[in-house]
């Protein structure tokens, strides 16, 4: 008899661990995961974004450090037509005899994958213009979309 008993709940407790979860209980785990996304997906995204302005104002200000020093050591700033490439590599030009560079090791893009423009002399009332056209790569955007640049560093973005 006592085989018998334990044979039994050997089986009730085989049926209970294969029993799966109801449609009602997986529908409201699918609901709670869709509200949490709602909820925190446009957060990280918005966080993003506010990263890549966050680097670009950080890119710029190390490029203006490296063209100060360039400007130190060749009493100028380089040329619109020199570009940014001056402070990498020596311009082809025989009147910087003090190029004490690389100035810094390497170019980098924006973070939304565009090249850094640079103007000298700047139109901004600074000796030049250094800047990124943000994520739409067209001037003159606004808010989210404005121009980090170094004549607007301080502007939150």
């Amino acid at each position: 008899m006592r085989q018998q008993i334990d044979r039994l709940r050997a089986q009730r407790r085989g049926a209970l661990a294969a029993r799966g979860f109801t449609l009602i209980e997986i529908m409201v785990v699918v609901v709670i995961i869709g509200l949490l996304a709602a909820v925190i997906v446009p957060e990280v995204i918005n966080k993003v974004s506010e990263a890549r302005v966050a680097k670009a104002k950080e890119d710029i200000q190390s490029l203006e450090t490296a063209l100060t020093e360039y400007r130190l050591d060749n009493s100028t700033y380089p040329t619109t037509q020199q570009g940014l490439e001056a402070l990498v590599k020596k311009p082809n030009d025989p009147n910087l005899t003090n190029w004490h560079g690389p100035y810094i090791q390497r170019l980098s893009l924006d973070p939304w994958g565009h090249p850094y423009h640079y103007v000298y002399p700047g139109t901004h009332g600074l000796p030049y213009d250094l800047y990124s056209l943000g994520p739409t790569n067209r001037p003159g955007g606004t808010g989210k979309d404005a121009e980090i640049a170094n004549w607007n560093l301080t502007q939150s973005n």
